[in-house]
């Protein structure tokens, strides 16, 4: 049976106090104890990208990044969400990073699953777009059976080359 993922908000207040690598007041402002993956330089790139994201548009916090915790255990195994709410066609950009300590026991494709039926909770959104890189083995391999449609690829300043894939959100999972 595949892992279940609970997914718990990381309110502003947590993603600055992980900036300064106070991970007992980052887990006070979840509500649950965050793991050292959450102060790697990487995790903080993506807490300021998305505290600066806020700022701009405070109406993207339901949908950005979220602790992934597994249950029933109530580990924290990772951090997943999307790029921002729907954009004005309804797509949406999933995102989500294992800690390396959990990887390879089904947390991504859990996580996967939980940003899909999300997506698919939600009236507005009509596709759900990937981007990845293609040396990326791992992450092509969670989205194979999912539906996804490779339909392009683009350039990201930092990632560099991406496939697109997408899927309908409003197909049901395997």
């Amino acid at each position: 049976m595949p892992p279940a993922i609970r997914f718990v908000e990381l309110p502003p207040a947590a993603m600055k106090a992980l900036l300064d690598d106070d991970l007992s007041a980052a887990g006070d402002a979840a509500g649950i104890p965050l793991t050292a993956y959450f102060v790697t330089d990487e995790a903080k790139f993506l807490w300021r990208f998305r505290l600066a994201q806020l700022d701009r548009d405070p109406s993207h916090a339901p949908w950005i990044v979220r602790a992934a915790v597994a249950e029933p255990e109530g580990v924290v195994v990772g951090h997943a969400g999307f790029h921002g709410a729907p954009n004005a066609n309804g797509t949406v950009e999933i995102a989500y990073s294992v800690d390396p300590a959990h990887r390879r026991k089904g947390y991504a494709r859990a996580m996967l699953a939980a940003l899909l039926e999300r997506a698919a909770a939600e009236p507005s959104v009509t596709t759900v777009r990937a981007s990845i890189s293609p040396e990326n083995d791992a992450s092509l391999a969670t989205i194979a059976g999912h539906g996804f449609t490779h339909i392009g690829e683009q350039w990201d300043e930092d990632d560099g080359r991406e496939l697109i894939y997408e899927r309908s959100a409003s197909v049901r999972n395997p």
